[in-house]
């Protein structure tokens, strides 16, 4: 790797890791970076889920304050996260990819369409008395988080957008309260499946030393600037980077 090779992974990185704390998707920016330099698209993906772990950490820490007082809601959710997002790893080492990536536009769809409707559902819910079944998440949020951990252990773009959806639409809370839990079931879903790759996969170390230190540095400035976003600017930017996701999948 020349080292304009490795600015450009390094500058990848940090914008994933910004991008990832915001929102989602940040693997969609370093993914293809990691196949332009040649990198096997296997390498690649469990390079980069390596090297977004600390992007996930400084993320988490970021955002600190809005996770006082969601202990259980943590817990609850993060072993379904932990499940999942170990099943997806094994998956990816033990399946062909074609069948699961073909689906993979139509999981990011659907959940743009929950964020653009999740208002709406979400008074029409609690008008009805509450938003879930249970203040740390219904078994329907459970079982959706299990599934985000699936996708997010196998490929892992845009599990940020997909749960952000499930949560506004089956929690009733902020959107940067949910954005804070978000940041932690991404963190456990790439940490689990990182941990999975050490012992099962081919890694390029030095790809994923690269994205590590850009996506810690982008996690923290992703957190000073997520937090100043309004619900509405937030959930449009999820929206734009949920479409570019789709196309970027579609053309790929």
């Amino acid at each position: 790797m020349t080292p304009w090779e490795g600015l450009a992974v390094f500058a990848a990185g940090a914008g994933a890791g910004t991008i990832n704390v915001i929102v989602g998707s940040g693997t969609l920016i370093t993914f293809p970076v990691l196949l332009a330099f040649g990198l096997p698209p296997v390498t690649a993906n469990v390079s980069n889920t390596l090297g977004l772990v600390p992007g996930s950490v400084s993320g988490a820490i970021g955002y600190r304050r809005e996770l006082v007082g969601q202990r259980g809601r943590l817990i609850r959710l993060g072993i379904a996260s932990m499940l999942g997002g170990l099943l997806g790893a094994m998956l990816l080492t033990r399946l062909p990819s074609k069948a699961f990536d073909a689906i993979v536009p139509v999981l990011i769809l659907l959940a743009l369409v929950l964020v653009v409707i999740q208002p709406r559902v979400a008074r029409a819910v609690a008008a009805r008395g509450g938003a879930t079944t249970h203040p740390d998440g219904s078994p329907a949020l459970v079982a959706g988080v299990f599934l985000t951990g699936i996708y997010g252990g196998y490929f892992g773009a845009a599990q940020g957008v997909l749960l952000l959806a499930l949560m506004g639409m089956l929690l009733r809370d902020e959107l940067q309260r949910m954005n804070a839990v978000k940041n932690v079931l991404a963190l456990i879903v790439n940490a689990v499946a990182a941990i999975f790759f050490m012992f099962t996969a081919h890694i390029d170390w030095l790809v994923a030393l690269l994205i590590a230190v850009g996506s810690a540095l982008g996690g923290l400035i992703g957190a000073k600037v997520g937090r100043r976003l309004p619900p509405v600017a937030l959930r449009g930017l999820i929206v734009v980077v949920g479409l570019i996701a789709v196309t970027k999948l579609l053309i790929s």
